[in-house]
């Protein structure tokens, strides 16, 4: 497991410079940095907002992994799904808007992308869980870097829920280890159906030096680092990282 790091950064007030309508209940906030300086984080890492939902300090902090690659500008990207009944994602839906400040610190995590990739490496997300992987398939090929097999396995109920879908499709011509299997539960397709564990067992069986990158929602990881383990996969290759 990756488990946080503490953060003890400064907050900072960005500037929301762009929103963008994802699917139906997804957003991606684009978040200018105060500094003219270019915003160096590690791919996967994620910050935190503070939002302006409740008194206590603690009750006001939302974390989202970063979407983009870090790169020459001051800018990050954030895709974030609306919870009904969230406080935080509810506030940025209905409240926020092109040109107002936010409140952030980071980057923070150590969910990162592996300083070398000498085995196959699966990366199983679900919802906008795949932010952070995202942000290291873009790492990778900005900069060219050698892997093994990568493998995004993605799943998602609906194929208009799929999130960055033509441009990881896109990917897999320019990057050869690269292989993108989205896999949807409750719509017939030509592409994978059913769940995502089916999937990664099929693919990695024979393969005990594989490593495994999980981000999601709870069941989906709990399912996954079982089935893992059943499998005979050491915990010190299932990195995951939780999200709700």
């Amino acid at each position: 497991m990756y488990f946080y790091i503490g953060m003890s950064l400064e907050w900072q007030i960005g500037k929301v410079v762009s929103i963008i309508d994802e699917t139906h209940n997804t957003r991606r906030f684009f978040i200018e940095t105060p500094s003219a300086e270019p915003f160096v984080f590690k791919p996967g890492q994620f910050v935190t907002l503070d939002l302006p939902i409740h008194e206590k300090k603690n009750k006001r902090w939302r974390s989202y992994s970063i979407a983009s690659a870090p790169d020459t500008t001051n800018l990050f990207e954030l895709v974030i799904v609306l919870v009904e009944d969230g406080l935080g994602t509810n506030h940025l839906f209905k409240n926020v808007v092109v040109g107002d400040d936010i409140v952030f610190r980071g980057p923070a995590g150590v969910f990162t992308l592996p300083e070398h990739i000498d085995h196959d490496l699966y990366m199983i997300c679900t919802g906008t869980g795949i932010a952070p992987f995202r942000s290291m398939i873009h790492h990778i090929y900005n900069h060219q870097i050698e892997t093994k097999n990568i493998y995004l396995i993605y799943g998602t109920r609906q194929q208009s829920d799929l999130l960055y879908y033509k441009e990881m499709t896109e990917f897999q011509d320019q990057l050869p280890k690269f292989k993108y299997i989205p896999v949807l539960s409750r719509e017939q397709w030509d592409g994978k159906k059913g769940y995502v564990h089916d999937v990664y067992k099929e693919l990695c069986a024979g393969d005990p030096n594989a490593n495994f990158m999980l981000c999601g929602w709870k069941n989906m990881i709990d399912d996954a680092r079982h089935q893992l383990e059943e499998m005979g996969y050491d915990k010190k290759h299932v990195h995951f990282e939780l999200y709700g």
